[in-house]
């Protein structure tokens, strides 16, 4: 449950990048009060337990990281009985919490009616909260994923009333439209007017690239709950420093890491969940510095993006001048 009066910092959900390995590795820092799984896409009929496990194998260890992170289910659909259904059968196999995603911008998503599509359609965020809020156990919240609007920024106001009176118990704003996908700006104040006029926790998301922006982000919205995607996985840094401004970690913690640390981190709890697979591994960890190149300051990815083994990467990153192997400034 996230404490209406305590501060929290949530890892965001983020298809194909914050996975249970990528969660297991974030969780390690301890600046996170929980995290969102990726979503699970619920459309003609509710999913295996076999799927559940395999998108979510936390479900089978108390909903948590084996470091401990707490991890909250996230379903994404347009049928509000398949959802209920989904959701409770969520529960059954263990999940802590129910998140609803009204807010991926994905073409693909938004085709098959789900995501961001329906911020069109405020009623049936209404319907969709109310029905599965109606079937999970009272002390399991239900939660809500939205953007500020479809095409404009007004819609916000009613859809996040709707899934309000639907019964959230908080609800996560990313500060951009759908069709303003990930490109600036964000519309942080829209977050602290809807913070302002609801009696729910709102967590802000959206744009929170470094401590700066984090507290410009805290004065725009006045929100004392925060959650952290890309912005984490470009700085590996950012989530202690956010944290440590909240109060919820020491400030001796310690600031600094090295990128070979952190790859090595990822690779141990891939193999954990997914086994050995050379070729996917490699991926991973270019995936991640190509991250932290694009929104953070890594300056070391032309010098190991055509690394064909993890030994070569690993060889590249650890000889070449210049490459940038601990934290940003």
């Amino acid at each position: 449950m996230l404490d209406p009066l305590a501060p929290a910092l949530i890892l965001a959900p983020m298809e194909g990048v914050t996975d249970a390995p990528m969660r297991a590795v974030q969780g390690e820092c301890g600046a996170f009060t929980h995290s969102v799984s990726e979503f699970l896409r619920v459309n003609q009929s509710v999913p295996p337990k076999s799927v559940f496990l395999k998108h979510i194998p936390e479900l089978l260890h108390n909903s948590l990281t084996p470091n401990g992170l707490p991890v909250h289910v996230q379903l994404l659909g347009g049928d509000a009985t398949l959802l209920a259904e989904t959701a409770a059968f969520a529960c059954e196999l263990g999940a802590r919490a129910i998140d609803l995603n009204f807010g991926c911008p994905a073409k693909t998503v938004n085709r098959h009616d789900g995501g961001a599509t329906l911020l069109k359609y405020p009623k049936r965020i209404r319907e969709i909260v109310g029905a599965v809020r109606a079937v999970v156990p009272r002390a399991i919240p239900v939660s809500a994923k939205l953007r500020l609007g479809w095409d404009s920024l007004d819609p916000i106001f009613e859809n996040a009333t709707m899934a309000a009176e639907g019964g959230a118990s908080w609800l996560t704003i990313h500060a951009r439209t759908r069709m303003a996908g990930y490109a600036p700006p964000v519309y942080w104040p829209s977050i602290g007017q809807v913070r302002e006029r609801l009696g729910i926790p709102v967590i802000a998301n959206g744009d929170i690239w470094s401590i700066e922006r984090f507290r410009q982000c805290r004065d725009e919205t006045g929100c004392t709950h925060f959650m952290l995607g890309r912005g984490a996985v470009a700085n590996p840094l950012l989530a202690q420093q956010v944290a440590i401004e909240l109060g919820l970690i020491p400030t001796q913690t310690p600031q600094s890491f090295d990128w070979p640390t952190q790859l090595e981190r990822l690779i141990r709890w891939t193999q954990h969940y997914q086994g050995v697979d050379a070729g996917r591994m490699i991926r991973r960890l270019k995936q991640w510095l190509n991250m932290a190149a694009s929104f953070g300051t890594f300056t070391g990815f032309g010098a190991v993006k055509r690394a064909a083994t993890t030994e070569e990467m690993f060889a590249t990153l650890r000889a070449n001048v210049g490459v940038d192997l601990t934290s940003p400034a």
